[in-house]
């Protein structure tokens, strides 16, 4: 139910917007380089991907306001200690997939390259029963997070860089450890 509103919402923003002067749509894609901060997994960083929509509503001539709409998905190693802590035998992977809407305050100090900042909300789509699967069961929900970074603009081109730092703990399972994501995208969009 929160997926179909939070998809209502972008549609019903682009449709407003389309009327606006400086209104662009696009596509986007590239990497995940993800970790999650807990005694329990890995402190090394893993490998996703992510694949979306964006579309931005220029404010002036510095300053624009883009939403997107990104399937994201994150891989996470548990650590040895998981099965200590929790008392269940999982030590492995575990893939995440997330449908994440970041609103993205951009601002373009010169043509080529704009700044961006904002937060990141997140919705859990896996469904399956056992940690090992994809995590559902441990993972709350939802995932809030603050990204910021920059795009390089050539022609329609984009080449993007940003760093999200996850602000709300993930940890469904009990309150025995704070699991916070954090990690990179790096990708490429091309608007139309």
């Amino acid at each position: 139910m929160k997926t179909k509103i939070l998809i209502m919402a972008v549609f019903s923003i682009i449709g407003t917007a389309a009327s606006a002067q400086k209104f662009h749509i696009g596509f986007k894609g590239g990497a995940n380089i993800n970790k999650i901060d807990g005694k329990s997994f890995s402190d090394e960083f893993t490998f996703g991907y992510h694949l979306g929509g964006f579309f931005s509503l220029g404010m002036g001539k510095k300053f624009a306001i883009q939403p997107e709409l990104l399937f994201n998905q994150v891989n996470l190693d548990t650590s040895g200690t998981f099965s200590s802590v929790y008392k269940f035998n999982q030590v492995g992977k575990v893939q995440l997939k997330y449908l994440s809407i970041p609103i993205l305050l951009n601002y373009k100090p010169v043509k080529f390259l704009t700044l961006q900042a904002g937060p990141q909300f997140g919705v859990l789509m896996n469904k399956s029963k056992t940690l090992l699967q994809n995590g559902s069961q441990a993972f709350k929900a939802g995932d809030f997070s603050m990204l910021g970074g920059a795009q390089v603009n050539i022609g329609h081109l984009n080449i993007y860089g940003r760093y999200a730092v996850g602000l709300n703990n993930l940890n469904d399972i009990d309150n025995k450890e704070k699991w916070k994501s954090q990690g990179f995208q790096l990708g490429v969009g091309l608007t139309l």
